[in-house]
């Protein structure tokens, strides 16, 4: 199993980073890599079971399940449906942790999945700079003060 881990500092404070990112169908308003999304049958974007399909800026499609969503403790987990990335069993948590120090956010992006075994490295290394790290620039550019 390859494991994904990415983090950063964000300059704001935890509760506007996470009135963000806690719409799960926000990815084109902090990303560039996606182009556009869609929450599947018009549900609620931060109803746990629900789908996000998106078009990555690439043309790939990618459909993810929410699986776990905590205002309190500022985490979503979500599940890869259908991807172009070769990947199975892909869980990933996104999860903010209020700096009080500095009234900053750390942001920490995790994924655990399977893939071939040949492809497995390769996978995780895209994903850990093309999508965790790259989401978590964007945001520190978002936010900057």
């Amino acid at each position: 199993m390859a494991k994904v881990y990415a983090s950063a500092i964000i300059p704001a404070p935890a509760s506007g980073v996470w009135a963000l990112v806690r719409d799960f169908n926000a990815l084109p308003k902090w990303t560039k890599f996606v182009a556009e999304s869609r929450i599947e049958h018009n549900f609620p974007a931060d109803k746990v079971g629900c789908i996000r399909n998106f078009r990555l800026a690439n043309g790939g499609r990618i459909r993810e399940r929410l699986l776990a969503l905590s205002d309190y403790e500022m985490f979503c987990t979500y599940s890869i449906l259908e991807s172009p990335l070769g990947v199975e069993n892909y869980v990933a948590t996104l999860r903010l942790i209020p700096v009080t120090e500095s009234d900053e956010t750390f942001a920490e992006w995790t994924a655990e999945f399977d893939a071939a075994p040949e492809r497995e490295e390769k996978i995780a290394e895209d994903i850990g700079r093309d999508v965790f790290a790259a989401g978590l620039a964007e945001l520190k550019t978002r936010f900057a003060r």
